[in-house]
């Protein structure tokens, strides 16, 4: 034993690897743009095109160009003041732009002089661009002077140059290609790109954005310019020209929190309603996409809900109580822009506001307007209340209808040992967790809710169904407890409004075994039971790998990375940081597999969707990693091997 332990490898201080400069980004890019596929991909041209708009929000820019060139690079110009290039007082004998450029956390979105209200909050997106580029070069027109710097993989390729006097051009000229290292062999979209630029344009009418593309793409135009000076509104009448709408005109309106709150930015929104096709609400903040929405939702929603309540009331319509935000949804298409200064998001990519003050300023803002707007056109008014009656009516005859059918397929469960279910009986706010083997059942039915939260234990790998025949199915038993549980079917005879859950959660252990079971109980839900993944219902549940505890500091993490890095910074406590890995969730006691994943208030889920720009991307993709041709998983793993990161085994 002793001779075992002399061999194995020393840990010491130097092995505590330091990253510099923009090492970490190449090292881990999705700490930093969610990933490297292809929405990432699309996420680098945002960053860019960003840090534009924020000049035009700014008021210093009125023009904005984004170009994709046939080599898959992207130039973004804009009129702007140009990035500063004289020397920065903090580092000798480098440029404002070189920093900017080469220093993750730099930039000119921390100063409130600089710009009021901003996109880019943490002083990452032009760096990040730079080292998952290989090759990006910036151009400054500047106090009648023409300045340029080169870089490759976030490494300037010299000094910043300045190449003469220009005249008639100031702003900031950005080209960038991204690097095939990272990205491998995927090319950005000139359809995406296109949506990108003239949403940016609608979310902003002092700006005009100018788009031309290299590379042909179906019926997604070559050259194009946008300029919207009615703003969301214009944008909304676009998107439902074709449908038939409750009003003629949407409810729309823009306020300033300068005049209402004495605080910079203001609130653009716009919403109709349709018996045509689903409502939504796209949301941003500061213009960049919030598609997780957040706060600024949160106030949108409570000013159109109390306000459709409010005058139901005042024309002695008592059903108008029952309306819900549930059925605002039903039909109701809205758009809703926020500009605040140093707004919160979860996350660095920005998906989700979660600045607290966001829903008052929001809701206030609106609702004054909406009650007004309501009284203004009370034939509109009439028509959106009853379309919103009807919708609550049939909400609740489905709910006792689905209660009914709750109870009668929980008579029905053959296993009722295998399925701990929840008390609730209604669909509303339930969850059905599906845990990898009996001993993760035991912690989890100590960390569950009882009144909305299920189990359901499988045991090991399920069976992969892709390719499997029909009677295979039906005999499998873990496949039939888990139909059963979730009172579906499947297949064609699958029933999404049977379903039993609001939420289908899988979750496994947190290594490789746990990830295959999670593969092979996503490709089930993806060929027998899609409609449940496309509404929304599939979720990932993420349980840490580790347990970190210094003195009376304790930290949980989710991988080997994210352990190494809190090794190295410590966690503010003293003494020896005392390391725990989990070897599956059967190890965690009930209190941290509650704190950490099942809790709402604490935990983090991944919804599983299915982001294809093409029909059968997905299919495709599914059927040669989990079909029955080794052949193709052997190609794909060939064709993407290079761009994964060395293992710790």
């Amino acid at each position: 034993m002793n001779d075992l332990l002399s061999g194995a490898a020393t840990y010491d201080a130097s092995s505590i690897e330091v990253l510099e400069g923009l090492e970490p980004v190449r090292k881990r890019p999705g700490m930093y743009i969610g990933g490297t596929d292809e929405r990432a991909l699309h996420h680098m041209v945002a960053e860019i095109l960003d840090n534009a708009m924020d000049e035009a929000v700014a008021g210093h820019a009125n023009r904005i160009e984004l170009e994709l060139h046939a080599d898959n690079s992207v130039t973004v110009r804009d009129n702007g003041r140009g990035i500063p290039v004289d020397p920065h007082p903090k580092f000798p004998g480098k440029s404002a732009l070189e920093v900017i450029l080469c220093t993750l956390h730099a930039g000119g979105k921390f100063n409130a002089n600089s710009y009021s209200t901003s996109g880019g909050l943490n002083g990452v997106g032009s760096s990040v661009v730079n080292a998952l580029s290989d090759a990006l070069t910036v151009q400054v027109a500047l106090n009648k002077e023409l300045y340029e710097q080169s870089f490759s993989r976030g490494i300037p390729l010299g000094p910043i140059q300045k190449l003469g006097p220009i005249q008639n051009r100031r702003g900031t000229w950005v080209t960038f290609h991204p690097d095939p290292e990272i990205f491998g062999h995927q090319t950005l979209k000139p359809s995406r790109l296109f949506k990108m630029a003239r949403s940016k344009a609608y979310l902003f009418s002092g700006v005009e954005i100018r788009w031309k593309s290299a590379i042909p793409d179906g019926d997604t135009p070559q050259e194009a310019t946008f300029h919207f000076p009615g703003g969301l509104a214009d944008f909304l009448n676009d998107s439902l020209k074709k449908l038939t709408t409750y009003s003629d005109r949407p409810f729309a309106g823009r306020v300033s929190f300068e005049e209402k709150y004495q605080l910079p930015g203001s609130v653009e929104w716009a919403i109709n309603w349709t018996p045509a096709q689903d409502g939504y609400l796209h949301s941003y903040c500061n213009t960049v996409p919030t598609p997780e929405g957040g706060t600024h939702e949160a106030g949108f929603w409570a000013a159109i809900l109390k306000g459709i309540r409010a005058y139901g009331e005042r024309v002695k319509n008592r059903k108008a109580e029952q309306i819900t935000r549930e059925d605002l949804l039903t039909g109701g298409c809205a758009l809703l822009s926020i500009f605040i200064r140093e707004p919160q998001f979860v996350g660095q990519t920005k998906d989700r506001l979660s600045t607290e003050e966001a829903a008052k300023w929001v809701e206030n803002a609106v609702r004054d307007h909406f009650d007004t707007w309501l009284a203004a056109d009370t034939k509109s008014a009439g028509a959106i209340l009853d379309f919103l009656v009807l919708r609550a009516e049939e909400r609740l005859r489905r709910r006792e209808e689905k209660e009914t059918q709750r109870k009668t397929a929980t008579k029905k469960l053959r296993l009722p040992g295998k399925l701990t279910d929840c008390s609730s009986k209604t669909r509303d706010n339930t969850e059905l967790f599906i845990v990898e083997g009996d001993s993760a059942g035991g912690s989890a039915k100590g960390a569950r809710s009882r009144e909305t939260q299920a189990l359901l234990p499988l045991k090991g790998k399920i069976l992969n169904v892709l390719g499997a025949a029909s009677a295979k199915l039906n005999d499998n038993a873990e496949i039939r407890d888990l139909c059963e549980a979730l009172g579906t079917g499947m297949g064609t005879r699958f029933k999404l409004d049977d379903l039993r859950y609001e939420k289908i959660i899988i979750m496994t252990d947190a290594d490789v075994d746990g990830a295959h079971i999670a593969s092979l109980l996503m490709t089930f839900f993806f060929t027998q039971m899609r409609p449940l993944i496309d509404k929304g219902h599939l979720y990932l549940a993420c349980p840490p790998l580790y347990r970190l505890t210094q003195g009376a500091r304790r930290m949980y993490v989710a991988d080997d990375a994210e352990k190494e890095l809190w090794l190295a910074k410590g966690l503010g406590g003293k003494g020896k940081i005392d390391v725990q890995r989990f070897k599956g969730l059967g190890e965690m006691d009930a209190k941290d597999l509650k704190d950490t994943t099942m809790n709402p208030a604490t935990r983090k889920l991944i919804r599983v969707s299915i982001d294809e720009d093409e029909p059968g991307d997905t299919s495709d993709l599914v059927e040669r990693l989990m079909g029955k041709k080794p052949e193709l998983r052997f190609q794909y793993i060939q064709e993407n091997a290079r761009f994964v990161e060395e293992l710790d085994v």
